[in-house]
Parts: structure tokens; C-alpha cells; sequence
């Protein structure tokens, strides 16, 4: 598969106020082709998921006006170590350890329980957790379409293994990400890229773009195709957990945002905004074909061994 594929998720978006009344023939039809997807390119666009345009809106023009503020304020609301939530700023993160450099990128990260938040835009919090509450519900109707994919008996499976999500106990955030323009002065070192090569550590990530795009996912065949936007769509990838829980049926494909070559895109702005899901932290991930490929481990020990290779 040499191109992402769009899913209609209409069947099972959040307009359906009734998850329960969707009779398993179409979740079993979603769960073939979203595994499909996942299964040869590791990412899938879905459109009429649920999520209204004009919330998607807010949520971006608000992260704009914090992060277009002076350092001094943003530093206010500066992640502590150890903690989650909380603005990073501009070259703090490398995501690709080889790369020479930080990423050109500032976020601000926030989860269900988040104590870390501008006191002078009042709204950002209300707007940006009522997105966060809206984004955990489409996640769950996911994991219940892959379940289904997956042959699994109970379509609760993987929803079951997230379930404090919300609570102390499991890590899944919101991530706001901006990516500034470049200012004509500003000297880029060779190989810096706005956002390094990676994969995700998690079970599931839901993306949202803007128009201006740069994000690149590598293909099997070891090329980079664009995740060209599309209005009204999300772009849906899995990370290590659910490629390992699957036994590497689904990947966790590796993916990136360079700086443009391009002059006008350079001085542009560019934002998105990503749900990155995990499981509860207590949550066993074991091979789920029984082929004990990898050794089982929880949610939390897994990461632990992430975090220390990174370091």
C-alpha cells in the first residue's frame, strides 16, 4: 500500500448517540478495512467521525494565542520535571536521537487530570478539555472497530484496557503542537527537522492537521509519502503497544515533519493536535494470537524501558 487510505467511519462516529444500537456487521466491515490500513501502511485517514469542524477551530486559535505570547508567560505554564502536563518549548524535544539538534516545535500537553494552565486565557482550558473528552470517546469507538477487526470475542477488549483514562493511572494526553515559522535570520543546522522520525510509544494516536501540512509517514518499502490534509478528516496511527500486542500484525509505522524547502512554506505556521492514547498503566500487553512473540509486560513497564532507552 503505497497511499493512506480514507475510512468512513458514519456508521460509528460520535453523531451516533447509541454506540450500543450499531449492529457488529458494520463494526466488522469498519474493523476489516481500518485493520487493513493498519495492517499495510500503519495510518488511515477517517472522515464523518463525529468531531464538528468549529470545535476543531477554537482548539487551534486558542493554542495559537498562547504559544504567540512572549517566553516569559509561556514559562509560567513550563512542564515540571517529571510531569506531564505543561508547555515545552521551542528545541527542547528530539524525537530522532540522530538528528543534530531539538525539533523545531513548542507543545503543550495536557491529560484528563491536567493542574497546569494559563491563568491569563481563561477559556483555553474549558475549550481544549471538553476536546480532550470528545477525542477519549472517538478513541474508544476505534479500539472497538479494531476489535472487532482483530476477530476478538469481546469488541470491549481494548476499551476495557483503557478504562481509567481520565483518572490517575493511565497516561493519555493531549498534545498541542506548533511549529513556528522560520524567521528569514534564523540559522538552520543541517539535518534539523521540525519533528524527528519516530513511532509512537502508545496503543493509538488521533491527528489533527491544519492545511499547511509537512507530516511524512514511511511506507514498507522504506519511503516517506506525505499525510496530505484533508478538510474534515482525522488521521488515525497505532504505536509500539498495539503493533507488539498484535504480534506485529499491525505496525506502528514511523513518521515525520521535516522543514519545508520551499521558501513560503518556511515563513508559515503550521499546528496540529494529537490524542496520544495508553493503557491503563497496570494493563498487561501479551501477544494477543498466543504466539508469546514478545514476552508479556505492563503499560507502565513498557514505557519505563522506552524512556530508558531514549536515554
Amino acid at each position: 500500500m503505497s497511499s493512506i487510505p480514507v475510512i468512513d467511519f458514519q456508521k460509528y462516529g460520535l453523531h451516533i448517540e447509541k454506540a450500543d444500537s450499531v449492529p457488529r456487521e458494520d463494526l466488522k466491515e469498519l474493523g476489516d478495512q481500518m485493520c487493513e490500513a493498519l495492517q499495510n501502511i500503519g495510518f488511515c485517514y477517517l472522515k464523518n467521525h463525529g468531531v464538528p469542524d468549529a470545535q476543531l477551530k477554537e482548539v487551534l486559535e486558542l493554542s495559537k494565542k498562547f504559544f504567540s505570547q512572549p517566553f516569559e508567560e509561556k514559562e509560567k505554564c513550563a512542564k515540571p520535571d517529571g510531569g506531564y502536563d505543561g508547555w515545552i518549548g521551542l528545541e527542547k524535544e528530539k524525537l530522532n536521537l540522530q538528528r543534530p539538534v531539538g525539533d523545531y516545535k513548542e507543545t503543550y500537553n495536557i491529560t484528563p487530570i491536567c493542574e497546569v494552565w494559563p491563568t491569563n486565557i481563561p477559556e483555553f482550558e474549558t475549550v481544549l478539555m471538553d476536546f480532550l473528552r470528545k477525542c477519549i470517546e472517538l478513541a474508544l469507538r476505534v479500539f472497538d472497530v479494531i476489535s472487532v477487526g482483530l476477530n476478538l470475542e469481546d469488541k470491549n477488549f481494548f476499551r476495557n484496557c483503557h478504562k481509567l483514562i481520565g483518572q490517575r493511572g493511565n497516561v493519555t494526553a493531549l498534545r498541542s503542537l506548533f511549529y513556528p515559522a522560520i524567521p528569514m535570520e534564523k540559522e538552520i543546522m543541517e539535518g534539523q527537522v521540525r519533528c524527528g522520525e519516530h513511532s509512537d510509544y502508545g496503543t493509538l494516536t488521533l491527528l489533527f492537521q491544519d492545511l499547511v501540512g509537512g507530516l511524512e509517514v514511511k511506507t514498507r518499502d522504506g519511503n516517506y509519502i506525505p499525510a496530505t490534509p484533508i478538510s474534515s478528516t482525522i488521521v488515525v496511527n497505532i504505536g509500539d503497544m498495539m503493533q507488539r500486542w498484535t504480534a506485529d500484525k499491525l505496525i506502528a509505522t514511523r513518521h515525520r515533519v521535516l522543514i519545508p524547502g520551499e521558501e513560503i512554506q518556511k515563513r508559515r505556521d503550521r499546528q496540529s493536535v494529537a490524542l496520544f492514547v495508553l493503557p491503563d498503566d497496570d494493563a498487561i500487553i501479551r501477544c494477543l494470537d498466543n504466539s508469546n512473540k514478545y514476552e508479556p509486560i505492563t503499560s507502565q513497564n513498557y514505557l519505563n524501558m522506552r524512556f530508558f532507552e531514549k536515554f
